[in-house]
């Protein structure tokens, strides 16, 4: 019962979220996939952390689908986006924490970089 209800909470929020709002859950999903698959490598969980990588992988392969080119900062959002895709390849072909690590660390600094382009459009 519980469970259908969260489960419903989350469906609402996602449907009437603004197009800003998704992207930041977006952000939010590439890091909790993240985190879960650093914690799948320590029990060394491979086809978990596997699972987990490429679905962050295909959040980065999402945003830079979705820039837009006519922007010049696009050009930077998408030289980041490819380092962040490379480095969550490479974490997920060695097997390899700390590269994934770094690939996270870009993804939270994109996120609020996010975060601080909403707080600047509602003001």
């Amino acid at each position: 019962m519980m469970n259908n209800a969260a489960n419903a909470y989350k469906n609402n929020k996602i449907l009437t979220a603004s197009p800003a709002e998704l992207t930041l859950m977006l952000y939010d999903g590439a890091v909790k996939f993240c985190n879960i698959a650093l914690m799948a490598l320590e029990k060394d969980d491979y086809n978990k952390a596997n699972d987990n990588i490429i679905k962050a992988e295909r959040i980065i392969t999402e945003f830079r689908a979705t820039l837009d080119f006519k922007y010049p900062v696009a050009k930077d959002f998408d030289v980041v986006y490819d380092y962040i895709y490379r480095r969550l390849v490479d974490a997920n072909l060695k097997k390899d924490s700390e590269i994934l690590e770094d690939a996270l660390k870009y993804i939270k600094e994109m996120r609020e970089t996010w975060r601080e382009v909403m707080k600047l459009n509602k003001a």
